[in-house]
Order: C-alpha cells, then sequence, then structure tokens
C-alpha cells in the first residue's frame, strides 16, 4: 500500500495558476486560500486524480488542516472540505465547524439499506480567533481523535465504524462547500492533507511552531525569501493585511510576519521575517567597537541590575547594591543618562525583577540577608502613578533569595523566587507563587528541590512553557545537575538535567528558528576530590534544542573565568552574546568577551571589554543608539557602554 500523503489542496491548484475563485492571502507571516462563492464547482475536481489505483476511501487514515478562521455567527456551520458523490446531496466524507464545535461527516453503508450519513461531533474546539491553527483528525474504525496545535487529543468512539469499503467512484473533492453556496469556508486555508493508513501526530508535532505545522502546502503557499536578493519578480503575487508601525521597536514574531516598521530615529524602513526585523531602506549597521559612555557610581557594590521601561513615564534601571544601609537605588534615563530617581531599603539584594499584571507595575527585589528585625524576607513593589514611585505591597518569606523570575501561564501570572540556602543548608526548596485576582496577592503555588540555586530562566517553545534552574553547589560539591523543568497539569514537571559546574545563570534566545539555552559556569569544587590547578577557568556550555531528541544538546563550549551572567542581544542582522567574567583564580580584573554568531562556527570572540568583579549584563536600546550596561560586585562603580555602529 502506498502510504504518501495525498495533498487535496494542491490537487485543486492547476499548475502554475489558481483557481477560479481562489486568491492567495498573506495573514500574520503565513499564506493561505481565500475562497469565492460565486462557482463552488469550480473549487473541486474528481477523486479519481488521487486514488489512482483503487476507488475505495482508505479504513484509517488522517487528515491534516491548517486553517485561519474567522468568527462563525452563533447558527451557521462552514465547510472545510467535502466528498461527494454526483447527482447526490449526501457527503461521503467532510469536515465543518461551527461555533466552538467541529464536526467530522462521513457516509455509513450496509448491505440491506442505502445508508445514512453519520455525524461524529468534537465539543469545546475553539478556532475562530483569527489565528492560524492545525487539525489533525485520526481515523481507525470506531476511534476518532481529534489533536488541535498539537494539544492533548480529544477522543471520541463511535457505535458506527468508519466503513472499511467506501468507494468514491464518481465522487469529487470540493474545497470549503458541499457543492452550494451555503456554507462556504470564509477564512484562509493553508493545507488540506489526506495520509492514509497513519496517524500524523507524531509526524506533525514535532516542530517549534506547532500551529503552522506542515506536511504538505501547496507551493503557491510556500514562504519565499523575504528580502530578493536581485529584482525578482513573484511567481504567485498575494495580497496582505500589511501594517506600519511607527515608533519604538516592536515585537517581531510569527504573528507579526510581514509587517513593517518605520524606525524615526535611524530613519529606516524594516520588515518582520517572523523572528528578526530585517532593514528594507537602511545600510545595515554592524558593531564597530564599543565605548565607555557613563561611570554610574552607586552607594555599594552591585550584585544585579534590571533595565525596564515604565509605559508613559520612561526608561528606569534598578540596581541590587550589596550594603544595607542606604539599600539600593532606582535611576531614571535623563537628557541621555542615568540619574537618581529612589533609594529603596534593601539587604545584600541579589537582584531586581521587573513585571506587569494588567495595569499594574510591579518590582520584586531578591533580598539575601535578614533585616534589623531578624526577619528574612523579599519584597515585591508597586509603582504608585499618583506618587511617581514604588511603594511596598507584599513581603514574602525568602531563604537568601538570588532571583526572581515573573510569567505568565494561560492567562495566570506567576513569580517564582530561588532561594539559595538556610544557614548551612543549600539544599532547599524554592517556590513558585501564582496571583489571586481576588486577594491581589502572590499565592504559594509550587516547591521545587533546589541547591545552593542562582537563577531562575522562564521561556516557551510552542504552546510549551519551562523553567530553568541554575543549581550551584549543594553542600559538598558545585558539580550537579542543574534542571528544566515543563508544565503539565497545572504545575512543572522534570524535563531535562543538565550536568553544571557551579552554574550561576541561564540565558535562552533564539536565532531564527533555532532556540538555545547557555550556562554560566562560576567555577569546580567538590570537597572529595583533588584540587583543580584552577577552579575558576571553566567552560560555559551552550546548548540547543533538538526538535527530534525533545531535550537540549550541547552546541559549543567557551572557556570562561567564574562566569556569573550571560546576556543576548543583537545589532542590525548580527547576534551577540556577552559573558561576565568575574575571577580568573587571581584577580578581579578580568576582560567580559562579547561573542559574534558565526552560523557554523557558532559564536566567535570579537571585543575584550575591561571589567571588575563583573557580576551581571543588560542591553537595553533608546532613541540615541544601543548600550550596554554591567554591574560590579567588587567596587562601587558600574558602567554603560555605548555600541558603536557602522
Amino acid at each position: 500500500t502506498d502510504l504518501r500523503p495525498l495533498d487535496i489542496l494542491s490537487e485543486a491548484v492547476p499548475a502554475g495558476a489558481l483557481a477560479r475563485g481562489m486568491r492567495v492571502f498573506q495573514v500574520q507571516g503565513m499564506r493561505g486560500f481565500q475562497l469565492s462563492a460565486s462557482r463552488p464547482r469550480a473549487l473541486g475536481f474528481p477523486a479519481s486524480r488521487l486514488f489512482i489505483h483503487c476507488d475505495r476511501f482508505p479504513e484509517e487514515f488522517s487528515i491534516i488542516v491548517t486553517l485561519r478562521a474567522l468568527r462563525v455567527p452563533a447558527k451557521r456551520n462552514e465547510y472545510i472540505f467535502t466528498l461527494m458523490v454526483e447527482e447526490s446531496s449526501s457527503v461521503l466524507v467532510g469536515l465543518r465547524y461551527a461555533p466552538d464545535k467541529l464536526h467530522f461527516l462521513f457516509w455509513s453503508q450496509e448491505r440491506t439499506a442505502g445508508g445514512w450519513q453519520t455525524r461524529v461531533t468534537f465539543p469545546n474546539v475553539s478556532l475562530s480567533d483569527n489565528q492560524w491553527h492545525t487539525l489533525i483528525l485520526a481515523v481507525s474504525g470506531q476511534s476518532f481523535s481529534l489533536t488541535v496545535d498539537c494539544s492533548i487529543p480529544k477522543d471520541v468512539v463511535l457505535e458506527t465504524p468508519f466503513p472499511a469499503s467506501l468507494s468514491v467512484r464518481s465522487a469529487s473533492f470540493y474545497l470549503g462547500n458541499r457543492r452550494r453556496r451555503k456554507g462556504l469556508f470564509t477564512g484562509l486555508l493553508r493545507q488540506l492533507v489526506l495520509l492514509p493508513g497513519a496517524d500524523a501526530t507524531p509526524r506533525i508535532c514535532h516542530a517549534v511552531n506547532f500551529k503552522v505545522g506542515m506536511l504538505s502546502v501547496p507551493s503557491v503557499l510556500q514562504d519565499v525569501s523575504v528580502k530578493p536578493m536581485s529584482n525578482e519578480v513573484l511567481k504567485y503575487p498575494y495580497e496582505t493585511d500589511m501594517k506600519v508601525t511607527l515608533g519604538a521597536r516592536p515585537r517581531c514574531s510569527k504573528q507579526e510576519k510581514a509587517q513593517f516598521w518605520f524606525n524615526t530615529s535611524r530613519q529606516g524602513l524594516y520588515l518582520c521575517n517572523g523572528s528578526t526585523w530585517v532593514s528594507m531602506l537602511e545600510v545595515q549597521h554592524r558593531l564597530d567597537y564599543v565605548e565607555e559612555y557613563q561611570n554610574l557610581v552607586t552607594s555599594s557594590e552591585t550584585m544585579g541590575i534590571e533595565v525596564f521601561t515604565i509605559p508613559k513615564v520612561g526608561l528606569f534601571t534598578a540596581m541590587a547594591n550589596r550594603i544595607t544601609p542606604p539599600g539600593s537605588a532606582i535611576y531614571r534615563w535623563t537628557d541621555g543618562k542615568f540619574v537618581h530617581y529612589q533609594n529603596i531599603p534593601t539587604y545584600q539584594a541579589q537582584s531586581w525583577k521587573y513585571f506587569t499584571i494588567g495595569k499594574k507595575v510591579f518590582l520584586a527585589v531578591a533580598n539575601f540577608e535578614q533585616n534589623e528585625r531578624g526577619q528574612e524576607f523579599s519584597v515585591i513593589y508597586k509603582w504608585s502613578r499618583k506618587k511617581a514611585k514604588f511603594i511596598t505591597y507584599q513581603r514574602i518569606t525568602t531563604h537568601s533569595a538570588r532571583d526572581w523570575e515573573a510569567f505568565v501561564i494561560e492567562g495566570e501570572a506567576f513569580l517564582a523566587v530561588v532561594n539559595h540556602r538556610e544557614g548551612n543548608n543549600h539544599n532547599v526548596n524554592s517556590v513558585i507563587y501564582r496571583w489571586n485576582p481576588k486577594t491581589g496577592l502572590f499565592e504559594m503555588n509550587q516547591t521545587i528541590p533546589t541547591s545552593g540555586a542562582y537563577d531562575w530562566e522562564f521561556f516557551t517553545i510552542g504552546p510549551y512553557s519551562f523553567l530553568a534552574v541554575a543549581n550551584t553547589f549543594n553542600g559538598t560539591s558545585t558539580k550537579i545537575y542543574s534542571h528544566i523543568y515543563i508544565w503539565l497539569s497545572g504545575s512543572f514537571q522534570l524535563f531535562q538535567s543538565i550536568l553544571t559546574f557551579g552554574a550561576a545563570d541561564w540565558e535562552v534566545f533564539h536565532i531564527g528558528d533555532r532556540v538555545f539555552l547557555a550556562v554560566a559556569n562560576s567555577h569546580s569544587y567538590d570537597s572529595g576530590m583533588p584540587a583543580p590547578s584552577n577552579f575558576y577557568a571553566i567552560n560555559s556550555s551552550i546548548y540547543e534544542l533538538n526538535i527530534t531528541a525533545q531535550m537540549f544538546v550541547k552546541f559549543q563550549d567557551l572557556l570562561t573565568y567564574s562566569a556569573l551572567d550571560w546576556e543576548f542581544f543583537s545589532v542590525g542582522d548580527d547576534s551577540f552574546l556577552v559573558v561576565a567574567n568575574s575571577f580568573d583564580g587571581f584577580t578581579f580584573s578580568v576582560n567580559s568577551i562579547i561573542y559574534r554568531w558565526q552560523g557554523y562556527e557558532g559564536f566567535v570572540a570579537a571585543h575584550h571589554l575591561p571589567t571588575v568583579g563583573c557580576r551581571d549584563w543588560e542591553a537595553f536600546h533608546t532613541a540615541e543608539g544601543s548600550y550596554l550596561f554591567y554591574s560590579s560586585a567588587k567596587e562601587p562603580l558600574s558602567k554603560v557602554l555605548k555600541l558603536k555602529t557602522t
């Protein structure tokens, strides 16, 4: 049996042209067919063009559909496709949807009777949200399974099985209709494939972007280069819902693909290619060198920095200062410099985290030591629009807290704290808190065992959410496993463990469709092993997500010196990583390094930056240009560096 995919949609498109009643439209960076109701029969073709060697529909099969559906009125049904016999109004096989429902239709046959129409209904299927979705319908006997965007399958078992021998003689496929104007599909159709004899879910659900998983797509709908190399003419012209955004650099993802952004400060026009902004009318900027721009003298050493923008207010940075009095400071970007704005009492602060919930603006500090009363807690501050400053909002008990991470899953807000140790015990629980909208407070949701942990890193891949912890020390060794957790069934569960050496930071980043995760290894120490020649000269590693293996695999090792932080940033089309080297075993005056992405070669050292006890890096942009900002854990001086481009 030939189990090749049967591309129904491609068969309906004549070679080198479009069928009458079909237009190509691009939305959210993806192309699909828009169908016309003027001539429904023009959107059909004989089934014999697909079923060449046999006139029977497969007994077991999958149907794969990628579509973008518009909102449908309450009592309206729209057909995605039908298979019908000439001179008969019965549907042999078909797929239609209504608000929050999907119906699979087939003709049940009996030896003694003519047969009857059978309908399989999948409830709670929300397609009419103007987003792209991929559906996989797997059929085998009495079992019918629907998977939407590679989520948990919806299974239905009927008394009536799909017929073992359904004749398609004299039948035709019809796209988006049942041979009449009523019930015409009004959205966009990108993929419609019949896969005989197999469940297509494993073949589709391995891509990063599950919503547009591709098995077979007509060539007219496939992507071309965003920026042609020469004056090319599009082979297949298409329409698009083009938008041009003005002002600050907006997000560029699959949702914004093919949208334009006009950078008023640089007088440049950019096109989103699905992951980055590509210059269309501006000479590409390349990082030439880095120059010192501002020396920021602080009240004490700075363990961490957080650069953030409060909407309609401005750009700020929060400095996590080590010495308790006077605590930590917040600075505001004014006339091209950071200027002191507010002091906040902290207790050996390690880091800050900025986040928003609705219109509320928050800033959380991780305190490492107790206050004057012997109480140990970290604090969440809320921005007061009336007072134009941050005020205390909620105190949370922590244990030598190192880091906060804020994130949203399925519309719910979470805040995770890294507890480094309790007394001399480094093997303690770190805690994830969930926002309670009724009380307006964060409440404990889950605890996760950690070992002298330093950092949380949250990220998403397709519909899945992940949380990585950097475990540093278990009481006897820094050679321990750090863990990546995945959100399943309402909690984080272990996904993968990676051996690290005093891990101090995780940094996730994307280059094109590739997903990377970099770990900063700080030092190698094991009380039960002979001391190495240098505890601190050690490889930090970059891992890449392997979709097929469903795990992160090592991509590259880079020699670092007690690395405490990674920061990813871009200049033009170039990607960079900068590492915070803090100590080489002899001195805290050690170069931190900017690495440039070189494709096949990986990351290659491009710039060496003199730093002293470098603890944290932040990259940020203003109308005047792009900057790097580093903090020192060994002197009360942090520095803003300006990226000079050519």
